[in-house]
């Protein structure tokens, strides 16, 4: 997941949320997806953490400070 871009997390936890909806899922294999989709909800947030860190907002003198 290292290299794996925000957007196509979110396109995977799509489908992961399409798997478990599903009403043919086994569960063994419904608790396997769900812990994937664990997984790829933790890196969204700690990559959304890291933006958010990173945007820069305008200070008082014109200048920018990290948010």
């Amino acid at each position: 997941m290292k290299n794996q871009t925000l957007e196509d997390a979110f396109g995977q936890l799509e489908a992961v949320i399409g798997r478990l909806e599903s009403e043919e899922i086994p569960l063994e294999e419904a608790f396997r997806v769900y812990s994937e989709g664990m997984e790829l909800l933790q890196f969204c947030n700690a990559s959304i953490d890291a933006v958010e860190k990173k945007v820069l907002k305008i200070n008082e003198d014109g200048g920018l400070d990290e948010f």
